[in-house]
């Protein structure tokens, strides 16, 4: 339960994934093939909920981009509106950039993931 209190506002995906794969390759490192199975299943579905995390990013990653372009434009049009068209352009741009650098980590996490099932299923069969 005091687990749950710390979580609170959410886990930290990269502290996650690094647990994870710490787990993985200690599994690698010397376990009998039924903890491999396990350990299999255990990464498929960790995965999963890292592919569908990184298709949530991506889809608001588009979204933040359109804003951050739309003010931009919105600047470049109509001059009157630029002090608060210029603030607004910079907060999405920072946004952007931040939500870059995070969908840019989940991207090679989950390709690292995959040459990870990859071994585990080397090591099985």
């Amino acid at each position: 339960m005091s687990d749950m209190k710390k979580d609170k506002y959410g886990i930290n995906v990269r502290k996650w994934c690094r647990d994870h794969e710490e787990t993985v390759k200690n599994a690698l490192a010397g376990t009998g093939r039924d903890d491999l199975q396990k350990i299999l299943a255990l990464h498929e579905k960790r995965l999963s909920w890292l592919m569908h995390e990184r298709l949530i990013h991506v889809v608001v990653l588009l979204i933040t981009v359109i804003t951050a372009l739309s003010a931009l434009g919105i600047v470049l049009m109509v001059p009157d509106s630029a002090p608060f068209s210029l603030v607004f352009f910079t907060v999405t741009f920072v946004l952007m950039v931040f939500y870059v650098r995070h969908y840019f980590f989940l991207e090679n996490t989950v390709q690292h993931w995959y040459m990870l099932y990859d071994l585990i299923r080397e090591r099985i069969g």
